[in-house]
């Protein structure tokens, strides 16, 4: 297998992150005019969250989110094809852990089910510590 085949999923779950930023801004700007309130009213994340309603906040707090786990899905992926590890197993794990953090941000971003969120944020994770395990007991049965 070519071990670029890791960087589409890792460039879709980056693709993912931008288009949630200018979800949230297409959100918030309007939502900040329509409040009427001075610029500097919002000078720090935790004045946003408060003078904004939690439903033009949720694409701010996916967002935030998008830059915690992921960032250990990003390293990965690239150890991987640095090691030349890359297989199908951990191209097909990569897809599930965009796919689920997808469906994740939809619904973070507008209903907010917390369960439903719960269950696709734990899917993607399942995938990641799969990826990550896996990576793991290979490198130990090298060295050992």
């Amino acid at each position: 297998m070519n071990g670029e085949a890791i960087f589409l999923p890792m460039l879709a779950t980056m693709t993912l992150t931008a288009v949630v930023w200018h979800y949230m801004y297409a959100r918030r700007i309007p939502a900040m005019r329509r409040a009427g309130k001075s610029a500097q009213t919002y000078t720090t994340p935790d004045k946003t969250i408060e003078h904004l309603s939690d439903e033009v906040n949720y694409p701010a707090y996916n967002l935030k989110n998008l830059f915690e786990v992921p960032t250990v899905y990003y390293g990965l992926c690239l150890y991987l094809f640095v090691s030349g590890n890359v297989d199908a197993a951990y191209v097909v794990a990569a897809w599930l852990f965009f796919l689920f953090r997808t469906l994740h941000s939809i619904v973070h971003c507008t209903s907010n089910i917390v369960m439903a969120r719960f269950t696709l944020y734990a899917g993607a994770a399942l995938a990641l510590w799969f990826m990550l395990g896996r990576a793991l007991i290979m490198e130990l049965v090298v060295y050992l």
